[in-house]
């Protein structure tokens, strides 16, 4: 089943080439229902908390979606946008989202709600989050009702024409038992954290939020090929404070004589890679990006702060989207003229990741979110980064797998990839028998079996 995933989805490897206009890398959800936007609010598809949509987005265009909330349950609606491959995008091209109520008054005025390609100019997939929230600080878009969720797309007139595909995806946030505090912490550590140190492990990422590589503390390696964004996911509990940084390798494409000396391996390029982090629900918390030269350079984010629910009621941007305990989003992009500058070749890519601090009691939620455990680290989350997982099926990411490792720079063929994953479900298979065997013939237990999770909040 994996295999015939893997061909029918025309999955890419890391350091494959995608022909120009082809859409880009990004694996989608599975399963994810197709819906076209409205051009009129009352038209607009519904949109269920805890799902995740396929859509498309047209230039210039202005859809419509909708959304039936309770009067207590906040609301965090995200759209991804991805641009076909080689397409021309500018500065200022991007998209906006926002949620309505029946006045067209926007419940979250004073959040980013916007993303664009910036100085880059480079066609990935960027994502904007809107929001409907409920509390006693959030006076607009109260009560139980229909809302409507509207994505924009923001163009240059220069820009390419084409639509981009489209992502939404709805989170719902349940009210607190008891209400607390109406102000962020007022201090936190700020200072830089030193970043971890040590061999680095490689761990291939993924080419989307539904496919990105679980990472924990400690020092990881990739590659990344001009053009390509790659998707990681941390998992940062309440009271935990996260650091990031990422380092590109020397490119060495004029000793490999995949670039002419003549025309490449010297020059700039600004930014040569921009990395992100969102937050659980996708918003952007930081960014931060670096010039290339082909020799070695690094880009941190800024100090956050700990995790805290109290942390939404901040004005500043970064400090408010660490409102949530769950999984953080680091995406690394590449800019494509750095194959101009310096070839083609995939570059050597280093992430420093550090999460401070011991876990603390969450909020008490009078309900669950959706989709479930969106908001809190599980013991299965903390394996998870222990093990590399990837986000799509739990898939095993162990840091010395050589299967994987080619997998990761592309250097076996789909047919050797694909005997090999047979020749593991064989193997498995007759393990298995031999076990189911075993496990006739032995005597019976009356030993009760735990169940495999671990309690929320706790590692």
């Amino acid at each position: 089943m994996a295999a015939a995933a893997l061909v029918g989805t025309g999955a890419i490897c890391p350091g494959q080439a995608v022909a120009t206009g082809e859409p880009g890398p990004y694996a989608f959800a599975e399963g994810a229902e197709t819906v076209d936007g409205a051009r009129s609010n009352v038209e607009g598809h519904r949109l269920i908390p805890g799902e995740t949509y396929k859509s498309s987005l047209p230039r210039g265009g202005r859809l419509y979606y909708r959304l039936d909330l309770k009067a207590k349950e906040s609301a965090y609606v995200s759209a991804t946008a991805v641009p076909r491959l080689g397409t021309r995008v500018s500065y200022a091209d991007g998209l906006e989202v926002s949620v309505q109520d029946a006045d067209g008054n926007n419940c979250s005025p004073m959040e980013a709600q916007e993303a664009r390609f910036g100085a880059s100019e480079s066609p990935r997939p960027i994502t904007a989050t809107a929001a409907r929230r409920t509390g006693p600080a959030e006076p607009s878009c109260a009560g139980a009702g229909t809302y409507y969720v509207l994505v924009e797309r923001t163009s240059d007139p220069e820009s390419s024409r084409g639509a981009w595909a489209l992502e939404l995806r709805v989170a719902s946030e349940p009210a607190v038992r008891m209400t607390g505090a109406t102000e962020p912490p007022r201090t936190w550590d700020s200072a830089t954290p030193a970043p971890p140190t040590g061999e680095r492990k490689r761990r291939a990422g993924g080419t989307s939020y539904h496919t990105a590589r679980a990472l924990g503390n400690g020092v990881w390696g990739d590659s990344v090929t001009p053009g390509e964004t790659r998707y990681y996911r941390v998992p940062v509990d309440w009271g935990q404070q996260l650091a990031v940084s990422a380092e590109l390798g020397t490119s060495d494409g004029l000793r490999r004589g995949t670039a002419d000396p003549a025309t490449r391996g010297t020059g700039y390029v600004s930014p040569g890679l921009v990395m992100t982090l969102a937050n659980p629900v996708r918003a952007e918390v930081e960014d931060a990006d670096t010039a290339y030269n082909g020799e070695q350079k690094s880009a941190a984010l800024e100090p956050l702060p700990p995790v805290a629910y109290e942390n939404r009621f901040a004005t500043a941007d970064a400090v408010s989207a660490m409102r949530f305990a769950g999984w953080y989003y680091v995406s690394v992009h590449l800019n494509p003229e750095v194959a101009e500058k310096f070839g083609e070749a995939p570059l050597e890519l280093m992430l420093r990741v550090d999460v401070d601090g011991d876990p603390l009691p969450g909020p008490s939620y009078a309900g669950s979110p959706r989709p479930a455990e969106e908001f809190g680290v599980t013991e299965r989350d903390a394996e998870a980064a222990r093990r590399g997982e990837s986000a799509a099926r739990g898939e095993g990411g162990s840091d010395d797998d050589p299967v994987l490792a080619a997998v990761a720079v592309g250097g076996i063929g789909t047919g050797v990839l694909l005997l090999g994953i047979l020749g593991v479900w064989t193997l498995t298979a007759r393990r298995r028998a031999a076990g189911a065997s075993a496990a006739a013939s032995a005597p019976t237990s009356d030993a009760p079996v735990r169940a495999a999770s671990g309690p929320r909040h706790r590692r």
